[in-house]
């Protein structure tokens, strides 16, 4: 068994070379508190009811979402998931947070070199902290996969690299055959956004994206295309919870 030794002050727990961040009620127990001081559960229920019927708040707070990367599409996606009241979140990433990542992520300057797994959790609480979220620092896997996101009906794929993308989808439609995967692929530059659309490629494999653009043609990740896709990552799982 690896040894195991934990960091009070940031939740960090150290196993073998890798470290695991658990950031759900008690690593942000401060926000979250401090939040639930400023609002109550009946009153974010109010504003529920006043937007969404009771049936599709039901589904939402009974769902169950993996998100994997926490960068542009990412931390958007976790957001957008948040914000619409779904249930439990599972945030997944190795990465902290860099001055790049400033112009498309959902991160603030006193969060850059903070734990991508700890610092989303900070925003997702000061959004509804009465949902709960679990994250986990760690570098993806073949290896580790299935202990990972077994337990998620949904994930969203959410990685920068190509072949990490290729990766997780390829090994969570092996590994997890009941697993709905909803990727992203191409979203780079400023191009047409209506060019962003949803298809399903798969039974189980939805991907968002103009499935074209990429970093490597110099055209660089901006805000709003990224923000796009996510977009349309957050709605098909959405689409996808209300039809379960």
């Amino acid at each position: 068994m690896m040894s195991e030794s934990k960091t009070p002050e940031s939740g960090v727990r150290e196993q073998g070379m890798e470290a695991v961040v658990i950031s759900d009620q008690k690593l942000n127990y401060g926000i979250r508190a401090m939040m639930q001081e400023r609002i109550s559960r009946e009153e974010l229920d109010r504003a529920f009811d006043a937007r969404f019927p009771k049936e599709m708040q039901r589904k939402l707070r009974g769902g169950r979402v993996a998100v994997a990367g926490l960068g542009g599409l990412g931390s958007n996606i976790a957001v957008m998931l948040a914000r619409s009241g779904v249930g439990k979140l599972l945030l997944v990433d190795f990465d902290v947070v860099d001055v790049t990542n400033l112009n498309r992520q959902m991160y603030l300057i006193p969060q850059l070199g903070k734990p991508k797994a700890e610092a989303l959790p900070e925003i997702l609480n000061q959004i509804n902290p009465y949902l709960e979220y679990e994250s986990v620092c760690v570098r993806v896997t073949p290896e580790n996969v299935k202990a990972l996101f077994a337990d998620y009906p949904i994930v969203c794929e959410a990685f920068d690299r190509p072949d990490q993308k290729a990766m997780l989808v390829r090994e969570l439609l092996t590994q997890c055959p009941d697993t709905t995967v909803v990727s992203g692929n191409g979203m780079a530059g400023y191009g047409n956004t209506n060019e962003i659309q949803t298809a399903q490629l798969m039974r189980h494999l939805y991907v968002c994206g103009d499935r074209k653009t990429d970093v490597g043609n110099g055209i660089g990740l901006i805000a709003p295309r990224v923000a796009a896709c996510a977009a349309h990552q957050a709605n098909k799982v959405l689409q996808l919870l209300m039809e379960s």
